[in-house]
């Protein structure tokens, strides 16, 4: 598959499955679990079509695994970002002492002052790494990447968990856990 139709297909599943599932006329299962054959009738009844071989392929080549299977291979969610009432049925873990945000320089000061928020979505999303939050970040623009005191964060009674691609989730991240760095500094 070229890398136009997987990004086509990935966009449109990431919109099904995360922000409007009842678009398709599908219902998210606990964990945001949909059955595979559900979704691809869905989605051919809907015009898009897909077919089970393309999606295995997306959901393996998404480079950022925006999407698992269950065990059987039965089931597909979308492993975080979700817009829409989902119980992703995440257990709380430790975190490394240290996380990074990346976002855009238009956001920085907002984030300077207020922290980091969910907005829409379930939480905010962290890095385990400066260059994934920078990719994360340069998404809308120059990216600017915040350090979070997750070790402080957790001493303060926050929740951290870390869904099935790595991403670290956290309800917010409140200003004095927050530094913005220079990432060229650390290289």
């Amino acid at each position: 598959m070229e890398e136009k139709q997987l990004v086509r297909i990935s966009k449109y599943l990431a919109k099904h499955l995360r922000h409007e599932p009842e678009a398709l006329g599908l219902t998210l299962e606990p964990g945001g679990w949909v059955p595979v054959e559900a979704l691809l009738s869905a989605c051919n009844r809907r015009g898009f079509s897909l077919t089970r071989k393309e999606l295995d392929e997306v959901v393996s080549r998404n480079s950022k695994q925006r999407f698992s299977f269950d065990s059987t291979g039965a089931r597909i969610r979308a492993n975080q970002g979700h817009s829409t009432e989902v119980d992703l049925q995440l257990e709380p873990v430790e975190p490394p002492a240290v996380l990074y945000h990346g976002t855009h320089h238009r956001a920085a000061d907002a984030v300077v002052h207020t922290g980091l928020q969910r907005m829409s979505r379930h939480h905010v999303h962290l890095s385990s790494d400066i260059p994934t939050a920078e990719t994360v970040g340069a998404r809308r623009g120059r990216p600017v990447i915040f350090r979070i005191d997750a070790a402080g964060m957790r001493a303060a009674g926050h929740l951290f968990y870390r869904s099935e691609n790595g991403v670290w989730l956290t309800d917010a991240v409140p200003p004095e856990f927050l530094q913005r760095i220079d990432p060229r500094a650390n290289s």
